[in-house]
């Protein structure tokens, strides 16, 4: 709770509020789900926290060890006179909140229950305690990884000619529970020839792989609350000329982001190189997309890799290096690892091969 309070503090601001979502699951490593119902903790700067509970989770609340005051409320009786006990227990005039996690229905409880209150959006801060990966943080992201690599390597080896996108994206799901996955980070990205050129396709149950066609995959396992996020591009039967050279250039791009990767360096400087490669090749009209975001209990989660973000990035800092190449109606090419940030250079956990591959199926 304390670092919770403190970003509170350092605002100027009376108490931090978290709602269902990856911080509330930082802060309890318990999973609640998000819905209909309010689920609110508060963590002020002084005093003990307090929480609004639905009262059919106060069960599942027992098992976090919460040690503050807890107010809870039936879907018959309404929540607004538990939000008007919550706020008149705190005695806030301000409160920091998840811009991002907090539904505006919650946000505007609050104020019904104290209108002066000033709610001011600390997603940034708040978000920003989970960019520093622990030990801990690494281990479960490196397991997710090694999961996800090994249903790749299964599903890859059962690609054939003549099978649909989503028989292929079947195949990965399954694959992935078998290796182990608690669940999927986000739902796959399947897709081939013209599908691939579009950055988040959808798998087509009537699109049948054809030998030269490229074939994308982006997808992730999630174990232990965290996320792994892997792209890998392969070509059926054969490869053409221009699919090589597409290919090179992208993997060219995915190691210059390695190469400039250090404690200290900005957001901004990554893309830059990266994006810059992708700049100078014949095949700059084909960019769509920045470099990367970071990774943990979120798919997407801070920093962002792009030019603009000049925020400097800390060791223990896990991002995405993915760069593309995209030509709609013709193909695209990613290739995405999962990069953690040292202090003298920076450590892929991605270990799958991504030299350009060519199935012969």
């Amino acid at each position: 709770m304390a670092a919770y309070a403190g970003i509170a503090a350092d605002l100027g601001l009376d108490a931090v509020a978290l709602v269902p979502g990856p911080n509330f699951t930082r802060a309890f490593e318990h999973v609640f789900m998000s819905h209909e119902r309010p689920f609110l903790m508060v963590i002020p700067t002084q005093g003990a926290p307090a929480a609004l509970v639905p009262n059919l989770e106060l069960r599942s609340w027992d098992l976090v060890g919460f040690d503050g005051a807890v107010f809870d409320w039936r879907d018959q009786d309404g929540y607004d006179a538990v939000f008007a006990a919550l706020m008149d227990h705190l005695s806030i005039r301000s409160v920091a909140v998840e811009g991002q996690v907090m539904r505006v229905f919650v946000h505007h409880a609050m104020l019904k229950a104290q209108p002066d209150l000033q709610i001011i959006d600390a997603e940034r801060e708040i978000s920003g305690l989970r960019m520093i990966k622990t030990p801990q943080d690494i281990a479960a992201l490196t397991d997710a990884i090694a999961i996800s690599e090994r249903a790749l390597a299964k599903t890859l080896d059962s690609v054939r000619i003549g099978q649909t996108e989503k028989e292929i994206e079947q195949t990965l799901i399954q694959a992935l529970f078998a290796e182990g996955a608690e669940d999927q980070s986000f739902h796959p990205i399947v897709a081939a020839g013209d599908g691939s050129a579009r950055p988040h396709a959808k798998a087509r149950a009537d699109h049948a792989v054809k030998a030269g066609d490229a074939l994308l995959l982006d997808f992730g396992a999630r174990k232990h609350g965290f996320c792994a996020d892997i792209t890998r591009t392969v070509f059926l039967d054969h490869a053409t000329d221009e699919a090589q050279a597409v290919y090179d250039t992208v993997l060219r791009a995915n190691l210059k982001g390695f190469e400039v990767t250090r404690a200290g360096v900005t957001a901004h400087q990554i893309d830059d190189a990266v994006i810059g490669v992708l700049e100078a090749s014949p095949f700059a009209d084909r960019i769509r997309t920045k470099t990367g975001h970071g990774l943990g209990r979120e798919v997407h989660e801070a920093p962002y890799i792009v030019r603009g973000n000049h925020m400097v990035l800390p060791a223990g800092t896990v991002y995405t290096n993915e760069p593309g190449l995209y030509e709609i109606d013709n193909f695209g090419v990613r290739i995405e690892d999962d990069v953690l940030i040292t202090d003298d250079g920076c450590t892929s956990l991605t270990q799958f091969p991504k030299e350009l591959t060519v199935l012969k199926c």
